[in-house]
């Protein structure tokens, strides 16, 4: 069953989409975190899919911290579909620490392709289905500019601002 809820941040209001797990410990794996207006974002909750906040709850708990600074890195259950490119580039993003920036070419070489095939990691990350969680606001283009984002470049500034302002010690 696909539930969901919203939840209101500094980058406007959270939508998050899971589905309920079917482990004995029960829970929810997060399939989708978008924020308003997001490029390839899940806008609005589809029909069929059940609001159910309380299946959130250790998230929205880890939200709050990350956007108090208290938090460097999430500890949740999540999922989402893609392909193996997809899949190996997403976890290659999992790895860049807080308060930390990468350039796509850098993300390449992690996944251990070549320099060169920047623009498909790029293509990659922008598909990345979970906002904040996975860090995708943490890679930069070779020059350091920022560049791409789905959920806009406003809010990418936001999220490095508030991890370069609260470094883990």
């Amino acid at each position: 069953m696909t539930v969901y809820t919203t939840t209101p941040s500094p980058l406007g209001e959270l939508l998050l989409v899971g589905e309920e797990s079917a482990t004995a410990e029960g829970g929810t794996a997060l399939t989708s975190l978008s924020v308003p207006g997001q490029k390839g974002g899940v806008a609005s909750p589809a029909p069929g899919w059940r609001e159910d906040r309380a299946a959130f709850a250790g998230i929205l708990d880890q939200l709050t911290a990350y956007f108090a600074g208290e938090l460097t890195r999430f500890d949740i259950e999540f999922t989402a579909a893609g392909t193996p490119f997809q899949q190996q580039v997403w976890k290659a993003l999992e790895g860049i620490d807080y308060g930390t920036t990468l350039s796509y070419a850098d993300v390449a070489e992690r996944c251990g392709i070549p320099r060169s095939s920047s623009r498909a990691v790029g293509a990659a990350i922008g598909r990345n289905p979970l906002l904040v969680v996975r860090p995708c606001h943490r890679v930069i283009a070779s020059s350091g500019a920022l560049t791409g984002y789905a959920g806009g470049m406003a809010r990418k500034e936001h999220l490095l601002a508030l991890e370069s302002g609260h470094r883990a010690g």
